[in-house]
C-alpha cells in the first residue's frame, strides 16, 4: 500500500530516460516510485539491429538496473487523467500520482504516405518488430537479398550489420546517404558500404512496397521478399489522446524545465518530449540526461524550489557499421556535424564502449542516485513558461 505521507511519482516508460529518472528520484526517501513499462525487461534499442542480424541480444533484466524501492508495473498506459491525477492502464484500473514523468519513448515512423509500407515493410524500432523481422530473414535463403529503406543512422547500422553477416543488402537512400553526417563522414561510410558489398542507391525514392518487391519513384520494380523500413520515427499517441498539447509528431510540449505547458505535475523526458516545441535529436545520448533532468525537476518541485532549465550539449554521432567497423562523427554542441570523424576498427571499439556505458550509467545511478553527469552548454535556454 502506498504511504499516504509519501509523494507518489509514476514514470511512464522504462527506456533510457525512464530508468535513469526512477533511479535518480531515489535521492529522496519519502517518494514512492512506480515505473510502468509494457515489457518485463529493459530493451537496448541501440542493439536492435544486432538482434535482427543475429549478432547480439537486446534485452537486460530490470533487476540489474533498478534501485531498491522502485515498483515495476508491466502494463501500458492508455490515458492520463490530469484532473484526477491518475494513469489508466490497459489491463484495467488506474495508478494515482502526485507527479508524472512522461518517458514513453519513440516508435516506428508513419508509413501511411507510401502505399503498402504499413502492410509489407518491417521495422527495427521496437523489440517485437525486430523479432518479427529476424524470423522473416531466417526464412530466406542465405543468398536472397533484403532491401533497407532509409539511409539515416538506423538504416546504416541495419544494412551494414546484415551485410557483414553475409546477407546481400540493397540500401535505398531517398536522396542522401547519412544526411546527419559531414561530407567527409559520408564518403567514409560509402567506402565501408562498398567493401561490404551493399548495393547503395542514393537517389532512389520508394513509391510503393509490395509483398515481394519495392517500386521506385521512376516505376522501377525491384524484387524484395523482405523490405526493412528505417525512414523516420514516431511517438506514442498517449499525450495527444489525453488532451495534452503536443507538437505535430505527438511529442509532449514542455517548457525548458521539461514541465508540460498544461500541467506542472507532468514532466517529460526522452524521445517523446519537445522542450519549447524544439525537441532534441531522438537518441540515448539525449534520453539519459533528459531523464536525469526530469527527475531533478520533480525533486525541485517537491522541495518547493524553482526547477532549472535544461542545459544539454551533444558531442556527435557514433554509428556501428557492422561488428568490425563504425564511424564516430564529431559535432558542435548544438548537434551540427563538423569535418572530423573516426572510422574503422578503432571507431568500432569506441562504439561498443559507448553502448556498454549506457547500462553502466543506469546502474551507477541506481547505486548512487544523483551521480549522472552530461555535457552541458549546447542548448540556448528559453525562459521557462509559468504553468498552473
Amino acid at each position: 500500500m502506498p504511504d499516504p505521507q509519501h509523494t507518489q511519482v509514476v514514470v511512464l516508460g522504462g527506456g533510457y530516460a525512464g530508468t535513469v529518472a526512477v533511479n535518480r528520484l531515489r535521492r529522496r526517501p519519502d517518494i514512492d516510485i512506480t515505473l510502468v513499462n509494457p515489457r518485463a525487461e529493459f530493451v537496448e534499442r541501440i542493439r536492435l539491429h544486432q538482434l535482427v542480424a543475429g549478432t547480439g541480444s537486446a534485452t537486460v533484466p530490470y533487476s540489474s538496473l533498478l534501485g531498491d524501492g522502485v515498483r515495476l508495473v508491466v502494463d501500458t498506459a492508455v490515458r492520463i487523467d490530469t484532473s484526477a491525477r491518475a494513469v489508466e492502464l490497459a489491463a484495467g484500473g488506474a495508478l494515482p500520482y502526485d507527479y508524472l514523468v512522461y518517458a514513453v519513448g519513440s516508435t516506428a515512423g508513419d508509413t501511411a504516405p507510401v502505399p503498402g509500407a504499413a502492410e509489407y515493410a518491417y521495422s527495427v524500432a521496437e523489440l517485437e518488430q525486430a523479432h518479427r523481422l529476424r524470423e522473416a530473414i531466417d526464412g530466406l535463403r542465405p543468398d536472397t537479398p533484403v532491401t533497407v529503406v532509409g539511409a539515416g543512422l538506423t538504416g546504416l547500422e541495419t544494412a551494414t550489420e546484415l551485410a557483414e553477416s553475409g546477407r546481400p543488402v540493397r540500401l535505398l537512400c531517398g536522396g542522401l546517404l547519412g544526411p546527419s553526417l559531414s561530407a567527409p563522414g559520408r564518403r567514409s561510410v560509402a567506402r565501408r558500404l562498398a567493401r561490404l558489398g551493399v548495393d547503395v542507391r542514393e537517389s532512389a525514392v520508394v513509391a510503393e512496397v509490395r509483398a515481394d518487391a519495392v517500386v521506385l519513384g521512376d516505376r522501377t520494380v525491384l524484387p524484395s521478399p523482405v523490405t526493412i523500413w528505417t525512414a523516420g520515427f514516431g511517438v506514442p499517441e498517449l499525450a495527444r489522446a489525453s488532451g495534452l498539447h503536443t507538437d505535430a509528431l505527438g511529442r509532449l510540449i514542455t517548457d525548458e524545465t521539461l514541465t508540460s505547458i498544461d500541467d506542472d505535475r507532468v514532466i517529460a523526458a526522452g524521445d517523446a518530449a519537445a522542450p519549447s516545441g524544439q525537441p532534441l535529436r531522438m537518441s540515448c545520448q539525449s534520453a539519459t540526461p533528459l531523464g536525469a533532468q526530469a527527475a531533478d525537476t520533480v525533486l525541485n518541485r517537491i522541495a518547493g524550489a524553482r526547477p532549472t532549465p535544461i542545459d544539454q550539449a551533444f558531442i556527435g554521432s557514433c554509428v556501428s557499421l557492422g561488428r568490425r567497423g563504425a564511424i564516430v562523427q564529431a559535432a558542435r554542441r548544438d548537434d551540427t556535424p563538423v569535418n572530423v570523424f573516426l572510422a574503422g576498427r578503432v571507431a568500432a571499439a569506441v562504439k561498443e564502449t559507448i553502448c556498454r556505458s549506457t547500462l553502466w550509467q543506469i546502474r551507477r545511478e541506481a547505486a548512487k542516485p544523483g551521480s549522472a553527469v552530461w555535457l552541458k552548454g549546447g542548448r540556448k535556454a528559453v525562459e521557462p513558461e509559468s504553468v498552473t
